[in-house]
């Protein structure tokens, strides 16, 4: 066969497989209140593609013929959707609550504590490593109540295989660090650290404070499940009236067959803020607002990090005037693999952040993100195209 009969025949297929490609967006709420549903894992099983809902319970999605569409939340009866039932560009789907009675409490010889304490142990040995995240970040700074600052990027981050430590070569595709607002001062800006994400992710660092002996005396500690939803424990660890300090309230979901940490989520409640005293001292910082949540996914034979979620808002005491400062930050893989890819030292990410880095943007990659933005955030990136 000569090369241009095996070109044209490549440019037909392509062509027929690009004209197959529709974009599709799912718009998912509960069916009992109507209300959007947030952070529903959202699997294009052809492609292997997860995506994640955002605070309007949407995502967006390029179909490439007929898969099969699989979505789930902790809190809610697994779904499969075939594409062919996605008849309209919008759709709409209504997912049924298994939380939606009372809670059982789970009696355990032993505490809450060292069954949490096992349970990390247990998904730090079964995180799947090596492997390779291909992962889509965003970042919104406001400064003042003002939007000023924003970063997104596409990057690929190689797991290796250490005994004691989670380490990660970063390599970056694509990004764009866009300034709103003259308006703000760059040493304020903050984020996530790419250095030591993994090793924060994969070791579980964020339950630290859970594990210390003195989180007995002041957390309550309970195990809960709920009856149309066995599938998964959940571990409350609140506060109690003896505590004091910024502590969170967490929530840690977890398979208790596979002993599997699913899910963990903290939040500083506005009881415990209400009770900081307000420093006023030069450097200090008030913060008046903390979540955190990140994700896990058991897919197959692999366990990895899906995706995270991180929230703080601070007031920083500077030189007698007070600035206002709101971080929010998204994390989502948009696909893993356990394939090892070969790369060049220059190639390596070393900085901590994305802020400082030159724009590289090859192509709308933040439209196939996985991560839909929600009105608002819309607002900002039609802000930045405008810009450039």
């Amino acid at each position: 066969m000569s090369l241009r009969r095996l070109i044209f025949i490549f440019l037909f297929f392509s062509v027929q497989l690009f004209s197959q490609a529709e974009l599709k967006t799912l718009i998912l709420k509960d069916k009992d209140s109507d209300l959007p549903i947030e952070d529903v894992t959202v699997t294009v099983i052809k492609t292997k593609q997860n995506l994640l809902s955002n605070a309007d319970g949407v995502v967006t999605f390029e179909l490439l013929g007929n898969s099969n569409i699989q979505i789930k939340h902790s809190s809610y009866l697994p779904l499969n959707v075939r594409a062919s039932t996605l008849k309209e560009k919008s759709n709409t789907i209504y997912l049924t609550s298994n939380v939606n009675e009372l809670e059982d409490i789970v009696v355990t010889k032993k505490h809450p504590q060292k069954i949490l304490a096992s349970l990390i142990e247990n998904s730090k040995k079964k995180l799947t490593v090596p492997g390779r995240l291909k992962v889509y970040c965003r970042e919104f700074f406001k400064f003042n109540g003002k939007y000023s600052y924003y970063n997104d990027g596409l990057m690929n981050f190689q797991l290796l295989d250490k005994s004691n430590k989670t380490d990660a070569v970063i390599l970056v595709e694509q990004n764009r660090s866009i300034n709103l607002t003259n308006d703000y001062m760059k040493e304020d800006l903050l984020g996530y650290n790419l250095n030591d994400i993994m090793e924060n992710y994969y070791n579980f660092k964020y339950l630290d404070p859970l594990l210390d002996a003195v989180a007995k005396k002041e957390y309550d500690f309970v195990i809960k499940v709920f009856s149309k939803n066995k599938d998964y424990y959940v571990i409350s660890a609140v506060p109690n009236e003896n505590a004091s300090g910024l502590l969170d309230d967490f929530a840690i979901i977890y398979d208790p067959d596979k002993k599997l940490i699913i899910e963990v989520s903290s939040v500083v409640s506005p009881l415990v803020l209400s009770k900081m005293k307000e420093k006023t001292s030069n450097g200090a910082k008030n913060i008046y607002k903390s979540m955190f949540k990140t994700i896990y996914k058991i897919q197959n034979s692999n366990y990895y990090l899906l995706g995270s979620k991180e929230e703080i808002g601070f007031e920083k005491i500077e030189k007698n005037q007070k600035k206002e400062i709101e971080v929010r930050n998204y994390f989502l893989t948009k696909n893993f693999s356990t394939n090892y890819y070969k790369y060049n030292q220059d190639e390596v990410f070393k900085d901590k952040t994305l802020h400082n880095k030159k724009n590289v943007i090859l192509t709308d990659f933040w439209n196939e993100s996985g991560l839909t933005a929600t009105d608002e955030e819309q607002q900002i990136v039609n802000t930045i195209e405008e810009i450039h």
